[in-house]
């Protein structure tokens, strides 16, 4: 069976690309070639934009209720729950991500998205008059922002999509969506997904392109608003280029979390929740609470417990249903991932993983690791590695546990864990960050989600999300 694609989705139409380069897609667990798909340059991004702009300002997409776009948003989640296996498998050969996760966050997630905004745009009020106190009424209007670019990284591909979809669709906007190289086979799916449900001719463009191109999309005169999810370092690049131009952005960066495991700690309970707090998608996920902070009086039984926990992992090939712990997205991130790990044997105790497996002698794999007697001015807990490794620091009192969580540049998750709920409660509201757990950590689409500091501007969730794809305008009624 082949991979292999040969065009974009631009205008509801499988587009042949302007150029003969390509991309080559690496199966993560293998590290074997098994498809490759064009690569965009100029000439397709301003296609798509095209597309776009004039689905915005021609086709009566922008100005159609929003209960209208709401069935339009059913049925295209209607036709991607049919192809969500096919999804979650593209998803896992491409990155990694272990199929039984995969299946939830990249086949079931984006459905609960679509749902969610749909719900919204049912619902949705595009004028209302307010009192004035400078005249009669003032007018309040609210309409899509326009085209959006939307730069979608590897790990997430499909759910970070869509978060920036579905919101884009309920408010009347058109997206152009850059993939990350190393993921793009699971778009096509997605665009075969929204000619099948009837999403208007432009609405919806897909085109796969490096980080040149993207920077090219970012500044494009024809976008209205850019929507990011990446690194901090890339982020930067972006809300410069947004700032020259002053032009809207929401970026959804890096984060160096820190899971508190309070004195009353229940081990259980936090093991149970590593997988998902700490560790997910083979550690590659932005929120990972990777810093554990635990009380000095049972910092051996953290370690002890935790190291056991990793050690018991089941890494294996992604798309084996009792994986754990899948390989890294590709090799360059294994070396990066590695390098970090050469620099914890130097600062920390290595207690255990920091190897590759020995019974796996191809992909990208990497042990999950643990360091122990981690300063938090040390590199590992300092910057974000993003793979499967963790260092435990710890603290004397829970005043100095808030301050190590809150002494690092990022502010995107964390977790405080304790068999007194109220206890852990008044603590997660003292950390500084976007978004904190209390004995677990997941993100809930009908609630906010985003960083402060150096893990962004923005939030992506809830109906916090919708401000940022409209334009307000207030119309004074002044007799």
């Amino acid at each position: 069976m082949s991979f292999d694609r040969a065009t974009f989705f631009i205008n509801n139409e499988w587009a042949r690309p302007s150029s003969s380069r390509t991309f080559a897609l690496i199966n993560a667990s293998s590290g074997e070639q098994f498809a490759t798909v064009p690569e965009a340059v100029e000439a397709d991004v301003d296609a798509a934009v095209a597309a776009a702009r004039h689905a915005f300002d021609h086709s009566g997409w922008a100005k159609m209720a929003p209960a209208e776009r709401a069935a339009i948003m059913r049925r295209f989640m209607g036709a991607i729950a049919a192809r969500s296996d096919q999804i979650a498998a593209a998803v896992s050969m491409q990155n990694g991500m272990p199929i039984s996760l995969s299946t939830a966050l990249e086949g079931q997630f984006p459905l609960g998205l679509l749902d969610y905004y749909a719900g919204l745009a049912d619902a949705m009020t595009l004028s209302e008059d307010r009192p004035s106190q400078m005249g009669k009424t003032t007018n309040v209007v609210r309409r899509g922002i326009g085209v959006v670019a939307a730069i979608v990284p590897w790990n997430f591909p499909v759910a970070l999509a869509m978060s920036k979809i579905a919101t884009a669709m309920a408010t009347g906007c058109t997206v152009v969506i850059k993939p990350s190289p190393g993921t793009v086979l699971d778009s096509y799916i997605l665009a075969e997904a929204a000619l099948e449900a009837g999403v208007p001719a432009g609405v919806l463009n897909w085109v796969a392109a490096d980080r040149d191109i993207g920077a090219y999309l970012v500044s494009h005169p024809g976008v209205d608003k850019v929507a990011f999810t990446g690194s901090t370092g890339a982020g930067r690049a972006i809300a410069r280029l947004c700032g020259e131009m002053l032009r809207p952005v929401t970026l959804e960066l890096g984060g160096k979390s820190a899971a508190i495991l309070l004195d009353d700690v229940d081990l259980d309970t936090f093991l149970a929740g590593i997988p998902t707090a700490s560790l997910l998608n083979n550690g590659q996920a932005c929120y990972n609470g990777t810093r554990i902070l635990a009380p000095r009086k049972r910092y051996d039984e953290v370690v002890d417990a935790v190291s056991g926990l990793l050690s018991s992992f089941n890494v294996g090939d992604a798309m084996d249903p009792e994986t754990q712990v899948g390989p890294m997205a590709s090799e360059a991130h294994r070396a990066r991932v590695e390098h970090y790990i050469a620099t914890g044997r130097s600062e920390a105790k290595l207690v255990s993983g920091g190897g590759r497996p020995k019974h796996l002698n191809h992909g990208w794999f990497v042990e999950p690791t643990l360091f122990a007697d981690v300063e938090n001015t040390d590199v590992i807990a300092r910057e974000e590695i993003f793979g499967p490794v963790l260092g435990v620091i710890g603290y004397d009192n829970d005043d100095q546990a808030v301050s190590i969580a809150n002494d690092s540049e990022y502010g995107l998750g964390g977790s405080v864990w304790s068999s007194d709920a109220a206890r852990a409660l008044d603590i997660a509201h003292k950390i500084d960050s976007g978004t904190v757990g209390v004995n677990g950590y997941m993100p809930s689409l009908g609630s906010p989600f985003g960083g402060i500091k150096a893990s962004g501007l923005g939030r992506e969730f809830g109906p916090e999300a919708l401000g940022a794809y409209q334009q307000v305008k207030s119309i004074y009624v002044m007799a």
